[in-house]
């Protein structure tokens, strides 16, 4: 049993300010957005937004994409974890490492890169000969096209969830059932998929609830067609009528707020309905042999590879060489000057690289400073206090982008108290909002990295004299250096791509990548939204690659692809 560090190992002020950091990042904006909700329902003015046809189009709409969505989810991310995990295919962690691509791709992005994939404009199918004839619709500019994408974008989260749960299931019991005689079809029907439908619920819900939140993918898609859900609805009311609106966006926020819980909540009553509990060892299962079937299943994991991941980046690719969409693409009409013009001449994408690069670092070492001691300060606590500060971290995470950004839009209208300095308008509420909104993702490799690391060496240390930073600076953090490092990529990776949070906070001067590829598209520059887009999927990748160089290194569960 590990023993407790001893009272007075830190300083006396480490808790009370570790505790204000939370409830200033993760329970003040969550409370200033429900207090906003509440005064626009005792003016009455909450009326003419809820009575409004649009509103509840919008909630159709939001509810339609969302669930449809979440149902390709599961069909894409359960064939993934239940081939990568149960069977003896091959190049498990490439595939694995490929299904990720699109979680970590922004959405914006991927919903870009299926546009120029797909209508008659496609400069990739131009040269293919395989274009529609002229003319004929988009096809993706629907609330079908919308499903899909949102379906695409997260099956990698119920691969996810059902991959941790297929890894937890008594793999004795499994066994003996394969040894008995079961067919595999037999042993998968009766034996996996009950026991394996915590995951999939789990699943089915996270998918459900990003899907209520994503911004990126209905507003490429569904704005151009005058196709609105609740995020871009709210988007939309708040750029036409300005922060005079902000009572009304509070209701509306709290509406996707609840609709995302009602998600969670359905979860929560579907897992009380049954037992889950096993008895027998969890471990790595013997993996089912596909014997003659192998190479063909391979084969259609590559394929559904290529459909969701490859084609749609080779289009963006393709029109970001050409010098305007609809352009065929050719040798005489290749060229590189989208590039030349994103990196050297557009003043408004440098200026995006500039802010998204500070954003996504500052943010990065912020939670930094923060998470390392909370995760430190959390393995000392047990109990009560830990569950509540834990749970109040994963708020602003689970809350979906656009209501979090209503919620600093209501914090930081007004100028601060006391100092009268407003951040409202500048990069410093966004930066506000970053940290925030990641802390739970800054948190959980040092987290995990602390409870798989003896504290005996530091209860030594301080036994032998040495005080707290002592301690910290020559035994806890060596220690936990890699996770730290994870956290920091983790943490740029998702802050250098969103879109959802800054397409509400940011103001002249003070756009992100997300906003420049979303602004781009919107005014007609689609090789120039390309390039920029290639230019963030590359930046993407390498991080990937770093993390997985990291691997070695990390806690298990610090790399969301790694098993």
């Amino acid at each position: 049993m590990r023993s407790r560090p001893t009272r007075g190992s830190h300083p006396a002020w480490l808790p009370p300010l570790l505790l204000c950091l939370v409830a200033l990042f993760c329970v003040l904006p969550a409370g200033r957005l429900l207090l906003g909700a509440a005064r626009a329902l005792a003016d009455g003015g909450a009326g003419t937004i809820l009575t409004d046809a649009a509103t509840w189009r919008a909630v159709r709409n939001t509810l339609t994409t969302s669930l449809a969505g979440m149902a390709i989810s599961l069909v894409l991310g359960g064939v993934f974890a239940l081939t990568l995990v149960l069977s003896d295919a091959r190049g498990k962690l490439a595939f694995g490492f490929a299904f990720m691509l699109p979680l970590m791709i922004p959405p914006q992005v991927t919903a870009l890169a299926w546009i120029q994939l797909t209508g008659p404009s496609s400069p990739l199918l131009n040269a293919l000969g395989l274009a529609p004839p002229m003319g004929s619709p988009q096809p993706l500019y629907s609330l079908s096209g919308i499903a899909l994408l949102l379906g695409v974008q997260h099956a990698p989260l119920v691969f996810l969830t059902m991959r941790a749960s297929l890894a937890a299931l008594p793999a004795d019991g499994v066994e003996a059932a394969r040894l008995s005689g079961a067919s595999p079809f037999r042993v998968l029907a009766d034996i996996v998929l009950p026991l394996a439908l915590p995951g999939i619920i789990a699943g089915a819900a996270i998918a459900f609830v990003s899907g209520v939140g994503n911004f990126g993918i209905p507003a490429m898609l569904g704005i151009p067609a005058s196709i609105f859900v609740l995020p871009t609805f709210i988007y939309s009311r708040l750029a036409s009528f300005g922060t005079g609106m902000l009572g009304d966006m509070a209701m509306l926020s709290v509406l996707v707020a609840l609709i995302a819980f009602a998600g969670i909540l359905v979860q929560q009553l579907a897992m009380r309905r049954r037992d889950y509990r096993t008895i027998g060892l969890s471990g790595p299962l013997a993996g089912f042999r596909l014997g003659r079937f192998r190479p063909a299943v391979e084969t259609a994991l590559a394929a559904i590879i290529l459909v969701i991941l490859v084609a749609p980046l080779t289009a963006l690719v393709a029109t970001s060489l050409v010098p305007a969409y609809g352009v065929k693409l050719s040798a005489a009409t290749a060229s590189l000057a989208a590039y030349r013009e994103i990196l050297f001449v557009q003043s408004v994408t440098i200026t995006a690289f500039r802010n998204s690069f500070f954003l996504a670092t500052t943010a990065a070492l912020a939670l930094l400073a923060i998470t390392v001691p909370l995760a430190w300060w959390l393995r000392q606590r047990r109990g009560a206090i830990a569950i509540a500060v834990e749970t109040m971290i994963e708020i602003p995470y689970a809350l979906p982008g656009i209501v979090l950004a209503v919620a600093f839009i209501l914090l930081f209208a007004a100028p601060l108290p006391f100092v009268k300095i407003s951040i409202y308008a500048t990069i410093w509420i966004i930066l506000l909002a970053y940290i925030s909104s990641f802390m739970a993702v800054s948190l959980k490799p040092l987290a995990s990295a602390f409870s798989q690391t003896d504290p005996a060496l530091e209860e030594a240390a301080s036994l032998a004299g040495a005080g707290f930073w002592r301690r910290m600076r020559d035994i806890v953090l060596p220690m936990i250096a890699p996770a730290a490092g994870a956290s920091a990529i983790m943490v740029f990776l998702f802050a250098v791509n969103e879109l959802t949070i800054s397409a509400l906070l940011w103001s002249a001067g003070t756009q992100t990548l997300g906003v420049a590829v979303f602004n781009l598209d919107d005014g007609g520059a689609a090789s120039l939204a390309a390039a920029l887009s290639v230019l963030i999927v590359g930046m993407v990748f390498v991080l990937m690659i770093a993390l997985e160089l990291l691997a070695g290194r990390l806690p298990r569960g610090a790399i969301p692809w790694r098993a």
